[in-house]
């Protein structure tokens, strides 16, 4: 799912919410009036058991006043709602309560199954337990806890109805308790008739506040859901206020959290931002994609900026959303794909030229005026132009292997490590006459399981990196040691350029190079070092990591496990 559709489903649920909440608002105007029309003309008692909830704020101090309009009519000394919990197939108890401490409300809970309160709750019928230390259906704990010694219970229906007040549907949403008659005296038949009537208007309340708590989880989830949003997003309601604003989208424009309900033109000071609110309120225009550029702690920062406008169910404009979305790390992409075709043009051209120009010498010298020194050098450069040839095409195909996922088909075998790096040593003393480079690998360095040829292809290009990026010359040193029973560290130091403090993170990136006056003069496709990278540890298990300071040097470390994970969990096998 692309970040669009992301905000489109994410506007499809603020949509639901405000709806829900709509619905709520006008349930409970509904409640207002229905238990002055219905119940309280039926008891005859309306300032007794009326429901009165003017507002969601008022939800829980109507059912407080609810539970203690019940425990003065029916002379109870407690009254506790227990509402069922699907989840765990519970009753539980729900403050507020009358003549209960909260510790007891918070004990006061048992299976769907047990006690009065799971026969009520099954059967939907009223119970009257006269002596509660005796009769066999009443949790004896509970009992003893709260002190009970008679009660009634009834169940907690919610009754849905239709245009014409028929009910049509019928849901038991828990029970409603009255413990111990006062004086002594016991619960009758008519205490049951009112508690009922009770009982219709606690399960109305119940119910709304249910679903009003629930909306405002799903609101507080959404606006949770828009803060942890990666992308920045600004809802601007159609008179110019900010609605929300997310801690992205606050960073963009390097605003506090105190934005809410202020006019955009205030606080947002991109005159192309501004402008983009602007048609969208007053034109209705949505869905124009622009760039724009920020400085974002000392940094370059490019944002693709959308709008789309919010609409209601009636499909009127309610206002308009913006997306940002951080595409600085794409551009620098693009722009790295470019250099490195640009880079990848010369490579490729400079040995061709070098290739066409001396063959072509040697087929025009028909009379063979050069002395077999001279022919045995043009062939020479040739053959190294060649090679450097294959190696840029080597490292083409191994980076669009990589880039495709596909990895490099490993041969394991025993390496005396001491040898191949003798032997790399060697070649590339041959390539250069300006360097001092030293062999330090103990000739006892315990031999590795390992691809040689790739071990080979990281030696040769750390150490063709160190004479590459020291142009004045100077002390190039291979190192090797037995760190410890699984594994040897060897690292490859340089006296050259070195690398800037900033750029130590991403020299392993691909198409990344050092860009400065000293770096320009070398030539290279920077995938290297990428390409070292994956060998060191997607095939062989490794870790590499470079130490360096600018106009000292370079050090490039490598820890090897002595047998790769591959081969330990048997997924490879080494060759004889």
């Amino acid at each position: 799912m692309n970040w669009e559709q992301a905000y489109r489903e994410l506007l499809k649920q603020y949509n639901q919410v405000k709806t829900e909440y709509e619905r709520a608002v006008q349930r409970i105007h509904e409640l207002e009036s229905q238990p002055r029309n219905g119940a309280a003309a039926a008891t005859k008692a309306p300032d007794v058991v009326a429901a009165d909830v003017a507002s969601p704020a008022n939800y829980e101090a109507t059912l407080k006043r609810l539970v203690r309009q019940i425990g003065a009519i029916l002379q109870a000394e407690k009254v506790v709602f227990m509402l069922h919990d699907p989840e765990e197939g519970e009753l539980r108890a729900y403050p507020p309560a009358y003549g209960m401490t909260d510790d007891e409300i918070r004990l006061l809970r048992l299976r769907a199954t047990q006690g009065v309160s799971g026969e009520v709750f099954r059967e939907g019928k009223p119970i009257i337990v006269h002596d509660a230390l005796t009769d066999p259906r009443t949790t004896k704990e509970h009992v003893a806890m709260l002190h009970i010694r008679n009660l009634v219970c009834v169940p907690l229906i919610l009754e849905k109805r239709d245009e014409e007040n028929r009910v049509v549907d019928r849901q038991t949403i828990g029970v409603l308790h009255a413990f111990n008659k006062q004086r002594g005296g016991h619960f009758i038949d008519e205490d049951v008739r009112l508690l009922e009537r009770m009982s219709r208007n606690a399960a109305a309340v119940i119910a709304g506040m249910r679903l009003y708590q629930a909306i405002l989880e799903e609101k507080e989830e959404l606006v949770h859901t828009i803060e942890s949003l990666r992308a920045g997003l600004i809802l601007v309601h159609h008179n110019g206020r900010i609605n929300q604003m997310n801690a992205a989208a606050r960073r963009v424009f390097g605003l506090g959290p105190d934005v809410l309900g202020k006019n955009y033109a205030d606080i947002i000071n991109n005159e192309v931002i501004r402008n983009m609110i602007r048609s969208a309120l007053e034109e209705e225009k949505e869905g124009e994609l622009v760039e724009i550029t920020v400085q974002i702690d000392n940094k370059e920062h490019i944002y693709q900026v959308q709008n789309a406008i919010v609409r209601g169910e009636d499909q009127k404009p309610m206002g308009t959303v913006m997306i940002f979305n951080d595409i600085t790390d794409i551009r620098n992409l693009e722009r790295m794909k470019s250099a490195f075709v640009a880079t990848v043009s010369h490579e490729l051209r400079t040995p061709l030229t070098a290739i066409k120009g001396f063959v072509s010498t040697l087929l025009m010298d028909s009379d063979d005026a050069f002395p077999p020194e001279e022919r045995r050098e043009f062939y020479s450069i040739i053959d190294q132009e060649t090679d450097r040839l294959t190696r840029l095409i080597t490292d083409l195909l191994y980076s669009a292997r990589f880039e495709a996922g596909e990895s490099l088909k490993p041969v394991y075998k025993e390496v005396d490590f001491y040898r191949l790096s003798q032997k790399v040593v060697m070649i590339q003393r041959q390539a250069t006459n300006r360097h001092t480079i030293i062999h330090e690998v103990p000739e006892e360095m315990p031999k590795i399981i390992a691809d040689e040829d790739k071990v080979d292809q990281i030696l040769t290009n750390l150490l063709s990196n160190a004479i590459k990026y020291s142009p004045n010359g100077g002390e190039i040193r291979v190192k090797g040691w037995e760190e410890d029973a699984d594994h040897i560290i060897f690292y490859v130091s340089d006296q050259g350029m070195g690398i800037p403090k900033e750029h130590l993170t991403k020299v392993f990136e691909k198409f990344h190079r050092v860009d400065n006056t000293d770096t320009r003069k070398q030539y290279g496709t920077g995938l290297g070092l990428y390409l070292v990278k994956h060998l060191v540890e997607a095939i062989h298990g490794g870790q590499i990591w470079v130490e360096s300071e600018v106009g000292v040097g370079s050090t490039f470390y490598v820890r090897l496990p002595k047998i790769p994970p591959a081969v330990k969990e048997g997924k490879e096998q080494v060759e004889k």
